[in-house]
């Protein structure tokens, strides 16, 4: 039986369109990926049925019956839960009060007694009274996961809910879906990776410029296809030839903050040195202390040139939400941009374009609000930023966090030509295939201490796991 169906559904943004006549139908206790390029309209679809967005046409069924989804609370009476890509909790208030927003009868010990089942569940260990403002990106995302959980609903929509999760992480959210699926609860997974959507679901449906392409069954075709579909065209991988290193650019010895423990190495120019590590580990600890952001309590950092930071939190930390795409594309080199203290908006455009032609950028206008593109291309508008400034050192913290196949094969050929180039890169990523296949070295972090290094031609996910968890010798 059809549980949800969404006929024809269409949605702009000015003058663009998001949707153009998308529909989904999902069955109780099924897993249906939904996936598609970035700025197909996934986001856009799985807002409007949780209400946070209208439509501007189109029919929602639940039950066979149709019904009006017109705020979040039609939502959550409709058993409609979801967890954002963009994560859309209230970082001024506390863990606990993140997941009983709305339900005033619950307070202090009663409160904490009805969140610790559901952060138990996600494997967040931290306590309930601990401020949203002060957890990482991974922390944040369980927090979400766990509001989701709390609300009993009978069909979650997961927005890409492992783009911030390392594979532990990952792994208990995978077994909480099967738990569900069990209980008859419906998931709508949003994602771009592959491999989660064949080890996961029971149909995919795929979307294209705001139109649905077509519904498998996922048992039925194979990871080829669905990119084939996603895209229009076959996705051929590069593969990578070898760099030649040069000289060290920088050299980070016995670096301490609260977070970091005595953490060593060194990047050549031409080299992407990978970091990986728990959620909790210290990455991006890190490059907010070679940034100057965290306050060094003890050892050293020696730099030749300049660093430039692409962080974890894009909205929060990277991108000026109300400006334009070239505006925020431009703010790192703003100088340049200038004549006499004026913005030359001719060239602010020119070397834009000239960038994103390089990350393969989608959006209507450069004029456009970086609000109003997919999450994926405001990371590409944050990449440009750092491309356009051209540092000596720049540190990626996940930057393919959020986009699609085909877009991350752009990312990738950035990362290789700054190499090549002679600037050095160090990648954190949560992915541990991205980091095997696009880092000369990979640094493994727990706790705040280095566990393991290892060069690229040794380097297994295997290896890596066990150097993240402390698990004996890795090496």
């Amino acid at each position: 039986m059809k549980l949800l169906q969404a006929d024809d559904i269409h949605k702009h943004y000015g003058g663009a369109q998001a949707l153009r006549g998308a529909s989904l139908s999902v069955r109780g206790g099924e897993v249906h990926a939904l996936v598609g390029e970035n700025g197909a309209g996934k986001s856009t679809l799985a807002r409007i049925l949780a209400g946070s967005t209208r439509a501007d046409s189109g029919r929602i069924l639940i039950d066979e019956q149709p019904v009006t989804i017109a705020t979040p609370r039609d939502a959550q009476r409709l058993g409609i839960g979801i967890i954002y890509q963009e994560l859309d909790l209230f970082r001024h208030l506390t863990v606990a009060e993140n997941l009983v927003t709305g339900s005033v009868e619950l307070q202090g010990r009663r409160m904490d007694e009805f969140c610790r089942p559901f952060l138990d569940a996600v494997g967040l260990d931290c306590s309930p009274r601990r401020m949203v403002s002060t957890l990482s990106i991974g922390q944040m995302q369980l927090v979400a996961i766990a509001r989701a959980l709390s609300t009993n609903a009978q069909l979650i929509l997961m927005d890409e809910p492992t783009s911030a999760l390392f594979e532990d992480a990952a792994e208990r959210l995978f077994a909480l879906i099967a738990g569900l699926k069990r209980r008859g609860v419906a998931i709508v997974y949003v994602s771009h990776k592959m491999d989660e959507i064949f080890r996961l679901s029971d149909r995919v449906t795929v979307l294209r410029d705001g139109m649905t392409v077509g519904s498998v069954e996922t048992a039925r075709t194979r990871p080829a296809s669905v990119i084939h579909m996603m895209i229009g065209r076959d996705l051929e991988a590069e593969q990578r030839e070898p760099r030649t290193s040069g000289e060290v650019v920088l050299s980070v010895d016995r670096l301490s903050t609260a977070k970091l423990r005595g953490v060593s190495f060194h990047l050549r120019r031409g080299e992407v040195l990978g970091v990986a590590g728990l959620v909790g580990s210290g990455r991006s600890e890190l490059g907010a202390a070679l940034f100057g952001m965290d306050r060094v309590t003890g050892g050293a950092i020696h730099q030749s040139g300049t660093l430039g930071l692409v962080p974890e939190d894009r909205r929060y930390q990277g991108l000026m939400m109300q400006m334009s795409v070239a505006e925020n594309g431009t703010l790192a080199v703003l100088p340049r941009m200038q004549t006499a203290g004026f913005v030359k908006r001719r060239r602010e455009r020119r070397e834009m374009e000239r960038v994103g032609r390089q990350l393969g950028l989608h959006c209507r206008s450069l004029d456009d609000a970086v609000s109003t593109l997919s999450g994926g291309n405001q990371q590409k508008v944050l990449l440009a930023r750092w491309l356009l400034a051209n540092p000596d050192v720049l540190f990626l913290d996940d930057p393919a966090r959020g986009i699609d196949v085909g877009a991350k094969e752009d990312i990738y050929r950035a990362i290789d030509r700054l190499a090549r180039g002679g600037k050095g890169v160090i990648l954190v990523s949560s992915e541990l295939p991205e980091l095997v296949r696009c880092c000369d070295r990979i640094l493994v972090l727990c706790e705040g201490r280095v566990t393991a290094m290892f060069s690229a031609a040794e380097a297994t996910q295997e290896k890596i796991m066990a150097a993240a968890t402390n698990a004996g010798d890795a090496n």
